[in-house]
């Protein structure tokens, strides 16, 4: 082979190794998201970025939990229900983790039903598992409402550490304000698969392709999101 021609012939690209490999393949071609549709990579992106605002929350928590010099509240006295003469630990906070975690089921079943174009099954278990929500919200709204009656503030609280309130408030608060919005959005989507929207392809937000029921996952997976959240939160703030 004469030196023209081998200098003609190109050498193999080679896949880096290590972190450099893995950062190729993400960034050099459209292989990672080709067959993932816009609006479920995006979700997808929303939820990873919501996963570093939470970690950074609980992050913030721990740090304030391990600095303080005043001892911390015991969440079984805390979170206590005073029911029949008797104080039951953590009673509220295990039926809002059922609720909670039964609405993953529920949804999960949606999804599989709204792939069968099973419209009727997939709008009711969406409704089913808004409820599941509400009733969790319902909860929690109520488990403020003690608290703010017990004298729990931002800047302090009757037990202990002051950053008690704080931090309680503001993780809370924000889960609970993710499932809300996740309530509203599982009525507005069931309402659309119940009227036929999907079947039809009737304009409108989400529902412009005909046969879609794609939005069902989507919002499915913002809902188990928001219930694995809440995962690390029983575990955090109510156990530790």
């Amino acid at each position: 082979m004469s030196a023209e021609t081998h200098s003609s012939v190109r050498e193999p690209l080679h896949r880096p190794a290590g972190l450099a490999g893995f950062a190729a393949d993400w960034a050099s071609d459209q292989r990672t998201f080709k067959n993932v549709s816009w609006g479920k990579a995006m979700m997808w992106i929303f939820l990873l970025s919501d996963t570093f605002v939470f970690g950074c929350f609980l992050i913030a928590y721990m740090s304030a939990r391990m600095s303080t010099a005043v001892p911390w509240p015991n969440p079984s006295e805390v979170f206590a229900l005073h029911i029949g003469g008797t104080d039951m630990p953590l009673i509220l906070i295990a039926i809002m983790t059922f609720v909670l975690i039964t609405s993953s089921g529920t949804m999960a079943m949606a999804v599989n039903y709204g792939y069968r174009h099973d419209r009727k099954k997939t709008a009711l278990l969406m409704i089913i598992t808004a409820l599941f929500g509400a009733t969790f919200v319902g909860m929690q709204a109520f488990e403020w409402t003690k608290l703010i009656t017990e004298g729990v503030r931002p800047w302090g609280n009757p037990w202990g550490a002051p950053q008690f309130g704080s931090t309680f408030f503001m993780i809370t608060g924000f889960h609970g304000t993710h499932v809300t919005i996740g309530v509203i959005f599982l009525v507005i989507i069931a309402r659309k698969v119940w009227r036929g929207d999907f079947e039809t392809g009737k304009r409108g937000f989400f529902t412009s392709r005909k046969g879609q029921y794609e939005i069902v996952e989507i919002t499915g997976l913002y809902w188990h999101f928001v219930d694995l959240v809440w995962v690390f939160i029983f575990a955090f703030f109510y156990l530790w």
